[in-house]
Formats: C-alpha cells, sequence, structure tokens
C-alpha cells in the first residue's frame, strides 16, 4: 500500500478557511481544499491540504497574513490507517 504524509491546515469557520484559499492562491502555494478529516475533529468543515516540505512557509505566511486559523497538523496514513500530529 502506498504511505502518504501531508499538511493539513483547520480553520475557525468556512468563512476562515475561504480566506485561507485566497491567501494560499495569493503566495502561490501548492494546495488542495478539502473536508476536515475525522482524525482531526468529528465537526463538520473544510481544510487545506498541502505539502508539509512548504510548513515553514506556510507558517509564515499565516503570520504576517493575520490568518485566522485552528491548527497546523501533519497527517500520516499508513496501510490505511491515519495517525494525527500536532505541528504547531
Amino acid at each position: 500500500m502506498r504511505n502518504e504524509v501531508y499538511g493539513v491546515l483547520t480553520f475557525e469557520s468556512t468563512h476562515h478557511a475561504i480566506s485561507g484559499e485566497k491567501v494560499f492562491k495569493e503566495a502561490g502555494f501548492k494546495f488542495k481544499t478539502i473536508p476536515t478529516p475525522r482524525e482531526i475533529t468529528s465537526s463538520c468543515g473544510l481544510s487545506i491540504r498541502f505539502d508539509l516540505k512548504d510548513l515553514e512557509d506556510v507558517k509564515k505566511n499565516i503570520e504576517e497574513t493575520n490568518l485566522a486559523i485552528k491548527g497546523i497538523y501533519r497527517l500520516t496514513k499508513v496501510d490505511g490507517k491515519y495517525s494525527v500530529e500536532i505541528t504547531n
């Protein structure tokens, strides 16, 4: 099976997630908007999936733009099972 490791940025609200999309697009980050993984929270909402190689730039951009986030996570999928680690 294929293993995956990526970053997930969660937000305070859907409105903030949409703002996050705009900020990421303007900064030139490669990202994908996804439903918030259940492994992170059971509440519904949108999150941004990004490449962990961009983590430090993502954190810097969040600080510079005052983007309202809930958390930054490292999501690892091994053999179909997920593990979550908070990175901030």
